[in-house]
């Protein structure tokens, strides 16, 4: 009998003896650093003369592993084997499907500190940013597996006199994901699986920067007995295959987690129908935010400090959910920004295979110029109160930036930096907060702090964004708790983890036969 899901528990590394098993995670991982992994197309392995080469981004001399790069011909070849795998995976039954993705999620649960070694060395995580990346995929894994049971079952549907009515699902057919790198093994496992337990094919064009850990990841799928073709492991650069493979007229969906440049690119491209092509292609899309936690003069002081601080500099804010805006009303404006920069001041940067450091590195060179570019904007449109010196030994690390009194003009306050840089802006009162809150093309989370009932209800109902926190950070959503995907140019809303996102990959088909 299936069991009720249940979110998988982070690991407590208080204990000793867990963090005895994730220092030797972390010894087994690096003695297998530098390792190749060629493409997976229909269950083969293809070699190519041309390698993505991963960096550890806190120490760059050091190679993670390389990977094979897909060309056009070799994409072409991956979506002609998930076309061809999908004659047959779509006939599987759900619960079929299911159990491979429960076997995975058992072997992922026996192997949760390898994973997550692998995810200090290529993704610059903490041990416990990397333990929630890990859990995260782990609850994907097993959620979309009853989620697959339950979208499978007979759908209800009045019945009329006279006739035999039926309703169910269907998968659509060969998919493209495109993952992020921020969750090299949650969101890439959770849009790739729910694609394909759903009955679809899949063509995976991993992050080019985190590409090893997706491969270890499909080594596993295919050990929890995943058919050949369903999933295809196509690393390649966004230039070369990116725009082909969403192009191509036999894709049927592509679901995407990145940038809303990008995001915006794959919804023009796949508008266009290409020839040969006999449907409207889907798009499920999340495409970043410029998150905001609101603080009013009746909020718990404290606690907002605590959840602004670990919303803007967990993982380096490197998150979509990330805090980069605190607004907080001005009579108490002063004193929230003492205690978030007297709290930020104790955070420990350095190379996060060293469990004493909270912060790891930005995830490579392109983002650690870029960060650093808006530091100095930010030092001309507001007071930089927090950090800003350049940092001087190996490695990606900027530690946190606070910068205080920026007005809601700003660009520091308008537009996505993707690293570790909050912007203090003060509101008159309530009312204006909500108003600035408001004020950006993005709406993916959000938070208020507050003891105020009404505010709170007020903010319920005008607080634009898809995921709203109240007197809690606005990161760390679980599956099934927080169903996640935002508003306006965050994306689809295409609420991963939730009870409606499978449905993202079926379509319903209605037979009626007369009696």
């Amino acid at each position: 009998m299936l069991t009720e899901f249940r979110n998988e528990p982070f690991v407590d590394f208080s204990a000793a003896a867990n963090r005895t098993l994730m220092a030797k995670a972390i010894e087994t991982v690096q003695s297998q650093l530098g390792k190749h992994y060629p493409l997976v197309i229909g269950g083969r392995r293809v070699d190519t003369k041309d390698r993505i080469k991963s960096l550890n981004p806190a120490q760059p001399d050091e190679i993670v592993g390389t990977v094979g790069k897909a060309d056009v011909a070799l994409a072409d070849q991956a979506i002609a084997e998930a076309e061809k795998a999908f004659a047959t995976w779509k006939k599987f039954e759900p619960a079929a499907r299911a159990r491979i993705l429960w076997r995975a999620a058992a072997a992922l649960r026996r192997r949760k500190f390898e994973f997550s070694a692998w995810l200090v060395f290529e993704a610059g995580k903490s041990w416990a940013e990397a333990d929630a990346d890990t859990a995260e995929a782990i609850d994907f894994l097993d959620f979309y597996g009853r989620e697959a049971v339950r979208w499978g079952a007979d759908q209800p549907a009045t019945r009329y006199p006279g006739e035999d009515n039926h309703v169910f699902y269907v998968p659509l057919g060969v998919g493209v994901a495109i993952p992020p790198w921020n969750f090299p093994l949650a969101i890439m496992a959770g849009m790739t699986t729910a694609a394909a337990v759903a009955g679809n094919t899949v063509v995976l064009k991993p992050a080019s920067v985190t590409p090893v850990i997706a491969a270890k990841f499909v080594e596993l799928l295919e050990e929890a007995g995943m058919p050949p073709g369903v999933v295809n492991f196509v690393p390649g650069s966004g230039g070369a295959i990116g725009d082909h493979i969403v192009q191509h007229p036999r894709t049927r969906f592509i679901t995407f987690t990145g940038s809303k440049e990008v995001g915006l690119r794959i919804w023009e491209l796949a508008a266009k129908p290409a020839p040969g092509q006999i449907w409207l292609k889907r798009v499920v899309a999340e495409m970043g935010g410029k998150d905001a936690i609101l603080v009013d003069e009746t909020a718990d002081l404290d606690g907002a400090a605590e959840a602004i601080v670990n919303s803007a500099f967990g993982y380096q804010g490197q998150k979509c959910s990330a805090c980069s805006r605190a607004i907080v009303v001005k009579s108490v404006y002063k004193d929230v920004l003492d205690r978030v920069v007297e709290r930020a001041k104790k955070i420990t940067v350095g190379p996060p295979r060293d469990p004493a450091n909270w912060m790891g590195p930005v995830i490579d060179e392109a983002s650690f110029r870029k960060i650093n570019e808006y530091v100095e904007v930010g030092r001309k449109e507001g007071k930089v109160v927090l950090g800003g010196e350049k940092w001087n030994a190996a490695g990606y690390f900027i530690p946190p930036v606070i910068v205080a009194d920026v007005k809601p003009t700003a660009r520091i306050h308008c537009e996505e930096i993707f690293g570790p840089v909050l912007a203090f802006l003060e509101a008159r009162d309530f009312e204006h907060g909500l108003e600035i809150a408001n004020a950006t093309e993005f709406g993916l989370t959000g938070a208020l702090w507050s003891r105020d009932r009404a505010r709170l209800e007020r903010a319920r109902q005008e607080f634009h964004v898809g995921n709203l926190y109240f007197n809690r950070k606005c990161t760390g959503a679980l599956v099934d708790v927080h169903p996640f995907g935002g508003f306006n140019m965050s994306g689809t809303d295409s609420k991963a983890g939730g009870r409606d996102y499978l449905g993202l990959f079926l379509q319903m088909k209605s037979v009626s036969e007369k009696l």
